[in-house]
């Protein structure tokens, strides 16, 4: 028997959120501040689908144990820092068949010449990345993501905006090709992340696990502590003022700090004799207290594996809600002959 959908909207204009994230590696505490807490917060409002893209990851990670245990840790991590199952679906992109299936179908109806001007594409050959047709198609199988859930609402970054658009165009490529008369797909809306912190990383450029210069909100002890250790900084010395607005450490301790502790660190380093390890060591406090509970949660779930694929199953289940009753209009619209 099928679970029923999550959160079930009691006004009918009210958003379907969906959101992916890719299992290529540890969180870190840009992807926190950058969209994670974000999606934990809409979870919380609307009716959500937040599923680990594994498809999306076979674009670059292409070691079976390392996707599943990448899958299994990000899993663990959203549910430790505050995901409630209960309220939305939390799952993974390959339980839910229906949404391959809506990508080809999708991918028939879209010219190569569009995903040619792909920037995404683009910019991830430029870095490095094969140029593999899955990573070539990739938009698609993001707009097949999108729409089998009905999804109305979807948190971007403002470099995603692009694929979306590709997204609205493949719900309104296929609604006028199939169904005119009566459309099956809504076209989603951006909801642009502006409320997304710049986070450096340890050697100050922008925190990515492509760097190598990252931070985890579940990182603590002697990992965190040398972590924070090896964060760059200026050669002022000890005794001497320093400007908290260039400085890397400072930066992240904006992330943690209230605003009055802000006001506080800011002043000790305009007044000199505050140095940078001070400063580093009030950066590891407050990461502490700021994850403590969320470290504490995650230790407990790695007790319990199991229940954190049963989470995975039953969101998948309530997907699927939504998913098979969608493919059968979708088929029925393209035609496609089903003998049993």
């Amino acid at each position: 028997m099928m679970a029923d959908a999550p959160a079930k909207r009691t006004d009918e204009s009210a958003p379907i959120v969906v959101s992916g994230i890719q299992p290529s590696g540890a969180l870190h505490i840009g992807n926190y501040f950058g969209a994670v807490r974000q999606q934990l917060a809409m979870a919380r409002e609307f009716e959500t689908y937040l599923f680990l893209v594994t498809y999306h990851a076979m674009t670059s990670v292409q070691n079976g144990e390392t996707l599943r245990s990448h899958t299994y840790e990000m899993a663990l991590d959203y549910l430790a820092l505050g995901f409630d199952p209960d309220k939305a679906a939390l799952f993974v992109q390959s339980d839910v068949p229906e949404v391959n299936e809506l990508a080809w179908i999708l991918l028939t109806l879209t010219p190569v010449s569009q995903l040619e001007k792909g920037v995404a594409y683009k910019d991830k050959v430029a870095n490095g990345q094969t140029a593999n047709a899955g990573l070539f198609t990739y938009p698609i199988l993001q707009a097949a993501d999108i729409l089998i859930y009905g999804g109305t609402r979807v948190p971007v970054g403002a470099d995603q905006k692009q694929n979306l658009e590709i997204s609205r165009d493949a719900a309104a490529r296929f609604n006028q090709t199939f169904c005119p008369d009566d459309p099956i797909f809504e076209l989603p809306e951006p909801y642009i992340l502006d409320d997304v912190a710049t986070v450096p990383g340890t050697d100050g450029r922008k925190m990515s696990k492509s760097y190598g210069n990252t931070i985890g909100p579940f990182d603590e002890g002697k990992v965190l502590k040398k972590k924070i250790g090896s964060i760059v900084t200026d050669s002022t010395p000890l005794e001497d003022p320093k400007n908290p607005d260039d400085d890397n450490v400072f930066a992240l301790i904006k992330l943690f700090a209230t605003a009055g502790e802000q006001a506080e660190i800011a002043a000790s380093y305009r007044a000199g004799g505050y140095g940078y390890g001070h400063a580093k060591k009030e950066l590891t406090r407050l990461m502490d207290a700021y994850f403590g509970e969320a470290r504490e949660r995650r230790r407990a779930l790695s007790q319990r594996p199991d229940d954190v694929r049963d989470v995975l199953a039953d969101g998948a289940r309530k997907a699927r809600t939504r998913t098979q009753p969608l493919m059968a209009r979708v088929r029925d619209a393209c035609g496609l002959v089903r003998t049993h």
